[in-house]
C-alpha cells in the first residue's frame, strides 16, 4: 500500500538570517513561504560537518514555493513553482502566501 495522498497543504518560511560561514539554504528563498512537498529524511547537518563537527542529524524537507512568491511581480510564469531542499532548522511554521 502507498503513503496517503496529503490534501492540504503545510506552510513553511525561510529563515531570514544571512550568517556568515558555510550555508545550505539559498539567499534567494530566504523570508518566503513555500509548502511541504515531501519530507526527505533526517541527515547530518551540513552546516556542522564543513567544520569537521559530527553532524546533528536533521530533517531535511522539499519545499514547494511559487515563482510568486519568489520573484514576486517579476515572475514570468507567476503559477509555475521551484523546489528546494531545505533543513529543518532554516524553516518555522508560516501562513499560506499571497499567491501559490
Amino acid at each position: 500500500m502507498g503513503r496517503p495522498q496529503v490534501t492540504e497543504r503545510t506552510y513553511l518560511r525561510v529563515r531570514e538570517d544571512m550568517p556568515p560561514g558555510h550555508v545550505r539554504t539559498p539567499a534567494y528563498l530566504r523570508g518566503k513561504t513555500g509548502w511541504i512537498e515531501r519530507e526527505l529524511g533526517s541527515f547530518p547537518n551540513p552546516e556542522e560537518l564543513a567544520y569537521r563537527h559530527a553532524g546533528t542529524p536533521t530533517p531535511l524537507l522539499r519545499v514547494r514555493f511559487s515563482m510568486a512568491e519568489v520573484w514576486g511581480d517579476a515572475a514570468e510564469n507567476p503559477q509555475d513553482t521551484l523546489d528546494a531542499e531545505i533543513y529543518a532548522h532554516w524553516l518555522a511554521p508560516a501562513e499560506a502566501p499571497h499567491a501559490t
